[in-house]
């Protein structure tokens, strides 16, 4: 989990940002901007249209600062909002016959970044493809429960937040996601999975 005092530098650096200080807003994108990119990556194959949509968010942002919520959450806050500007750009773009980059269910790869040095030997490597294997078979928003829960550590209320769903939806989709994984994977590497993850 992300510390306390993180969570309280998150808080001072957009409050200072919405009082419109440069060095804030710089630092504000410069410390999102790769965990929006491979958030964003996950909707759409074209590299460029997530960098623009990033740029373009913390462009909406900055413009709208005055009428921003003081009390949002940052994470979620800006991956909700990368989300829906990315949903709204590639909807735009379909409509006037630009290509349609992924359907709904296609695409949400989730990908483990896993250090050589931290495998131990070549059957960790392939329960690793294995498991990383099993979790894209799920559905896309299956998928995106999984990694914004385990992989982003955001709270029930906050994945809500960003997948614009009640938590109770979060519940279903987190308990149907697990329930598929338990079916098709060894009990042992699931529990392994779940303590890796939960706690």
């Amino acid at each position: 989990m992300k510390p306390v005092s993180s969570f309280t530098e998150d808080r001072v650096l957009w409050q200072d940002f919405l009082a419109g200080e440069v060095r804030a807003f710089e630092k504000l994108m410069a410390g999102n901007f790769r965990l929006l990119f491979r958030y964003g990556s996950k909707f759409s194959k074209d590299r460029e249209l997530v960098k623009d949509s990033i740029q373009d968010l913390f462009l909406v942002l900055w413009e709208k600062r005055g009428n921003l919520n003081p009390d949002a959450a940052v994470k979620p806050y800006l991956m909700a909002s990368l989300r829906r500007l990315m949903h709204r750009q590639v909807s735009s773009r379909a409509w006037v016959g630009g290509e349609v980059f992924q359907e709904e269910d296609d695409y949400f790869d989730i990908e483990f970044s896993v250090e050589e040095e931290y495998i131990a030997n070549e059957a960790t490597v392939a329960r690793t493809r294995q498991l990383q294997n099993l979790l894209n078979a799920l559905p896309r928003r299956q998928k995106e429960v999984v990694y914004l829960k385990f992989f982003q550590e955001l709270s029930r209320e906050q994945i809500a937040e960003v997948m614009a769903v009640s938590p109770q939806t979060v519940s279903n989709l987190l308990q149907i996601a697990i329930r598929h994984l338990r079916t098709h994977w060894k009990a042992e590497f699931l529990i392994f999975f779940l303590l890796h993850f939960l706690f």
